[in-house]
């Protein structure tokens, strides 16, 4: 059997479909899954040992440069290769108008949420099967119940992301336990205040835990540089490509952070995380781990720095922390 996984965007997204490959591994193991996503985020799905090949799309990138010949040279070259392997099922698990499109372009029977359950209900055009999975539920067993009920098999599987952090290789990081500060996000209304940062770096530095803060851009790194300023120990990352950013998160003692896609990538690598929710309802995409995690806070419900010290706590002497 050979399938197709489509699961674009963003990063947290591609994460929370992880676990689709692992159950269809489990189900099928002599099964070849490949995975068509955003060149952005492709190292993730290439952490995982069940998926073979990976289809790059660059959907952000060609829109802002229609006009150029060298992208619908590439968009050529991208459906192509979607074309270019016979599929036995597409499973679209994002349900988007974009996602379907791909999905449609390879050949196979496409699968997918039907309309009453897609993001975009449109999406649902371009599907052989639909499939009405509940809304409500977890990001993560939307993605597993779709799949689940595609291929026939049971919804109980324990829960497995599939990967394994990279080998660390940082010499830039002083040597000893370290927990990683997660403080930046791509929407300003997910951001949690940064005295709060600072209070919760130096309650870590006081545990024996150097803070590492990582960053994205200008405006992050310069956030990252005044929370490290203000606690003895911390150290800002220099800029990491997203594979080396999974390494760095991989062997941490601790995650914080705000609701962003490399919290949720905490998680998947079994990493303790405690995830701080300022505007987002954890209950649908909050982080969801095999081992230890927690969610605070909520939409309008920002928790005080007390609450995610208390946290870390317990989140560095379970049991208790879930």
């Amino acid at each position: 059997m050979r399938i197709l996984l489509v699961k674009t965007s963003s990063l947290g997204d591609v994460i929370h479909n992880l676990p689709v490959a692992s159950d269809l591994k489990r189900q099928f193991p002599d099964a070849a899954i490949d995975w068509c996503v955003e060149e952005a985020f492709a190292d993730i799905p290439r952490l995982h040992p069940g998926v073979g090949e990976i289809i790059p799309v660059a959907l952000r990138r060609w829109r802002k440069a229609l006009a150029s010949a060298a992208t619908w040279r590439e968009i050529g070259a991208a459906r192509r290769r979607l074309g270019g392997e016979a599929y036995d099922v597409v499973l679209d698990t994002q349900g988007l108008v974009k996602s379907g499109l791909i999905a449609c372009l390879a050949r196979g029977r496409c699968y997918g949420y039907a309309a009453e359950a897609a993001r975009e209900p449109l999406a649902s055009w371009f599907y052989d099967r639909t499939f009405v999975i509940p809304p409500n539920v977890h990001a993560v067993e939307r993605n597993r119940w779709l799949s689940a009920a595609a291929f026939d098999y049971p919804v109980d599987l324990p829960l497995d992301y599939g990967i394994a952090p990279p080998d660390p290789a940082f010499p830039w990081l002083p040597d000893g336990p370290y927990a990683v500060l997660l403080t930046a996000t791509s929407r300003d209304e997910k951001l949690w205040h940064e005295e709060r940062w600072i209070a919760v770096a130096r309650h870590l530095h006081g545990l024996g835990l150097m803070p590492v803060l990582p960053w994205g851009s200008v405006g992050e790194r310069r956030r990252a540089e005044r929370i490290a300023a203000a606690v003895d120990g911390a150290v800002v990352a220099p800029a990491l490509p997203l594979s080396e950013l999974a390494a760095l998160i991989g062997h941490a003692g601790l995650a914080v952070g705000v609701d962003t896609g490399l919290v949720h990538l905490a998680a998947a690598l079994g990493v303790p995380v405690i995830a701080i929710h300022v505007a987002t309802d954890p209950a649908r995409t909050g982080v969801l781990g095999a081992r230890n995690f927690r969610n605070l806070g909520g939409p309008g419900r920002a928790p005080a720095a007390h609450e995610v010290l208390a946290a870390v706590d317990r989140g560095l002497n379970p049991p208790g922390f879930a």
